[in-house]
Parts: structure tokens; C-alpha cells; sequence
């Protein structure tokens, strides 16, 4: 039977090679019940390696060293558990960049990845400060300060543990960042209110009201950190702070641009035009078609 040749080549490959290794994820994956186990063994090496996908299938020879190898046993070992993809090996990619990432951090998603196109596409006058609240991995921080024409970039978060996952991550991307990245700890917009003028202030908040912690899923709400996930008034506590605490920081014309439930983005447009201090609000949609983001500007007065 043609599957059973492919099983006995699998069991003849080279102690030490891609090979060994892939075939030793698998069977960990295949017994715990992990559907395409094959493909999510050949997925943890390339991202423990940093190389694309395709990468094992052509290098099945090559050496891999006993480090590498202690760290992929590990990473098949959480992800039997029930880890997500990006926890159990460690890694996550966002736009071009790839970031560490853990339970401490919320894992960065397409959707995200929007927003910070929806940021780069505003119009923007180069220069000025860009504020992340809540920046978790550090992700929309660093997309800005390698992607964007700021002068500065300040990412804020009401978790140490989140700090000390971007800041590992701000010397990661090191060489790709075009403005400098500063991290600050406290809730909201409180550790730059007083000292900053933004141009633009980003956020991806937490959203998810804490009665809906049932509907999600099991990778969700076992495994991501609660602080970047809930939010209390129905979800709406951390948006509305943000919308009252960024007007006092933008400058005149300065940007607001937020990820929103998309259940609740005429909501959140709602807190922004009954602020009485923005302008030009708008709600974009998402990759899916869904009311994901709102926009608006600081007014002149």
C-alpha cells in the first residue's frame, strides 16, 4: 500500500536531521489527537527555525542541532496540551515581523494587521508621536515604528508581564525600526498623559464582555491572558476610557484608531461623536466584511 511505504521512509530517516525531528512531532501530535498532525509537526520547526513553511519538506536532510530539537520536543509537548500554534512554538508573526510571543500576551491577529494599514493610510503629516495602549506582544508598536514616518513611537501596558514580552521583542526587531520604540507601564493613556502630544493614538483593547467567556473558544479562553481579553460594562469599559483619555492627549487633527467588537462598533462610534471633542468619525470594516474598527480625528478646539 502506497501509505504504508510512505510510513516505513518516515521511520528510516537520520537520527539528528529535519526528518527525525518532523517524524518525532508527529507521532506526539498524532497520539494526542491533534488533527493534520504531519503538517503542524513540519509547522513547529519551520518556526522554531524562522524559515518558511516549505523549508522542512525541501531540507528533510539537514542536521538539526540538539537545541533546536530540545525546544521543538517542548513545543509539540504544550501543543498536545491544547496550547495554540502560536504559544507552543513560541512565535507569532505580525505583517513583517515575527514576535515572541506567550500566555502572557494576546496573540496578534490578521484583524490587527488592518489596523495598522488603516494608521499608515490615514494621511498623516511625517513625524510626531504614536501611542499604543495596551500593547501586549508589542506588535502594533512595532508595525508603526518600522512601517510608519513617526518620530516616536510609546507603547503603554497595564501589565508588567506584557512589558517584559515587548520589550524582548522591541530589541528582536531592532533592526528593522525606523523610529524609536519606548515602553511604559500603566492602564490606558495615564503614563503619557501630561508629558505627550500624539499624532496618532492606536489601541486594540479588550472588548469581550466577562459574561461571554463561555462562547469562546477553548485555545481563547483556557489559554490567553484574561487582562487583554475581557472588559467590563458589557465590554465597553477599556474603549471608553481610551476615547475620554486620548482626547486630552492628541494634538489637533491627531488620529484615533481602535479594534472593536463587531458587535458593538456602532456603540463605540456612538462614545466617540458623544465625546463632543472629535471629528470625521468613521467605521471600517474588517477582512471578513465585519464593522471592526473606528476612526476619528481630535478637533482644532
Amino acid at each position: 500500500m502506497p501509505g504504508d511505504v510512505g510510513a516505513a521512509a518516515r521511520r528510516a530517516t537520520r537520527p539528528g536531521t529535519v526528518a527525525h525531528a518532523w517524524n518525532e512531532l508527529e507521532a506526539v501530535l498524532h497520539h494526542a489527537g491533534v488533527p493534520e498532525a504531519r503538517a503542524e509537526a513540519r509547522d513547529l520547526i519551520a518556526a522554531l527555525l524562522d524559515v518558511p513553511r516549505f523549508w522542512p519538506t525541501a531540507n528533510r536532510d539537514a542536521a538539526l542541532d540538539a537545541e533546536t530539537l530540545l525546544l521543538a520536543r517542548a513545543a509539540a509537548s504544550r501543543r498536545a496540551r491544547g496550547a495554540p500554534f502560536a504559544y507552543a512554538a513560541g512565535r507569532a508573526a505580525f505583517r513583517h515581523l515575527t514576535l515572541d510571543v506567550d500566555e502572557r500576551v494576546l496573540i496578534p491577529r490578521q484583524e490587527t494587521e488592518v489596523l495598522v494599514d488603516l494608521v499608515l493610510e490615514a494621511g498623516l503629516a511625517p513625524g510626531g508621536v504614536a501611542v499604543d495602549v495596551g500593547t501586549g506582544s508589542g506588535a502594533i508598536a512595532l508595525a508603526l515604528a518600522s512601517e510608519g514616518a513617526f518620530e516616536r513611537v510609546i507603547a503603554t501596558d497595564v501589565s508588567l508581564d506584557a512589558i517584559a514580552v515587548a520589550r524582548a521583542n522591541v530589541a528582536l526587531a531592532a533592526a528593522a525600526l525606523r523610529a524609536p520604540v519606548e515602553l511604559r507601564h500603566g492602564s490606558l493613556l495615564a503614563p503619557v498623559a501630561g508629558d505627550v502630544r500624539a499624532r496618532a493614538v492606536v489601541s486594540n483593547p479588550p472588548y469581550i464582555a466577562h459574561e461571554e467567556a463561555a462562547q469562546l473558544p477553548r485555545s481563547v479562553r483556557d489559554w490567553e491572558p484574561a487582562l487583554a481579553l475581557y472588559s467590563g460594562a458589557a465590554g465597553m469599559a477599556a474603549t471608553a476610557g481610551i476615547v475620554r483619555e486620548a482626547a486630552a492627549v492628541l494634538e489637533p487633527g491627531g488620529l484615533l484608531a481602535l479594534e472593536v467588537d463587531s458587535r458593538r462598533a456602532s456603540l463605540a462610534a456612538e462614545l466617540v461623536l458623544a465625546d463632543g471633542r472629535y471629528e470625521a468619525v468613521q467605521v471600517r470594516l474588517d477582512l471578513a466584511g465585519r464593522e471592526r474598527f473606528v476612526l476619528a480625528r481630535r478637533t482644532s478646539t
